[in-house]
């Protein structure tokens, strides 16, 4: 029987530090833009595959997801970060700048969904609207919607609520003439609250979609 080879805590953070040490090392100077981003990819994606795998397997996996191209955090991604920040002033939406180069918005139930619906409220569709916003004319550009729940209620009442939550607005993109296969969805149900679920103000919190947007470079045009 073939032993599985685990890492322990200490070995995650070994594979980041050498893999981002191996971007270190290399000569990004004399790199073209779309190498330097094949090449950070590579490494935080292998660091990123040891995390979440627990195995060396998973690292390869994940230096193989990285070497696809990393995101990138373009004019247009500022213009647009710029655009989410006007159209969400004052709504209580968070838009930030992710680490690893993706906008996110965070939208809180008092925007997006009523308890127990994934109808979309109407405080949340001009916001959808300027998000779609000149999205079919950026062919590198991806989108993930992640919906999330309270603690209210039961896994096999919030899982599928987070992403029929997620699914309404995916559905809301498409009709605004966003690329349906350039969107992914999921649910997260009750798992993974950001606010204390024993408030009614946590619970309003945790009930939420996350929208982000990436933007991946141009291998096929860049030099």
């Amino acid at each position: 029987m073939k032993r599985r080879l685990q890492m322990r805590p200490a070995a995650y953070a070994a594979v980041a530090v050498l893999a981002l040490a191996g971007c270190a090392d290399m000569d990004m100077g004399n790199m073209s833009p779309t190498a330097q981003h094949t090449a950070i990819g590579a490494g935080v994606g292998a660091a990123a595959g040891a995390v979440l795998g627990g195995d060396t397997r998973s690292a390869a996996i994940g230096g193989l997801v990285g070497a696809a191209g990393g995101y990138i955090w373009s004019r247009h991604m500022q213009d647009k970060k710029a655009a989410m920040e006007r159209a969400t002033a004052g709504s209580g939406v968070q838009v930030t700048q992710t680490a690893d180069n993706q906008l996110k918005l965070n939208i809180p139930s008092d925007v997006s969904f009523d308890t127990g619906r994934a109808d979309i409220k109407p405080n949340l569709r001009p916001i959808l609207d300027q998000f779609a916003h000149g999205l079919s004319t950026q062919p590198n550009t991806e989108v993930r919607i992640i919906g999330h729940t309270d603690s209210t209620g039961t896994p096999a009442i919030n899982d599928p609520l987070s992403v029929q939550r997620a699914q309404s607005t995916k559905n809301y993109l498409i009709a605004r003439g966003v690329d349906p296969n350039r969107i992914i969805i999921a649910g997260r149900g009750d798992r993974e609250p950001i606010a204390d679920n024993s408030t009614e103000a946590g619970r309003a919190r945790n009930r939420r979609v996350e929208i982000f947007l990436g933007e991946r470079a141009n291998i096929a045009t860049t030099r």
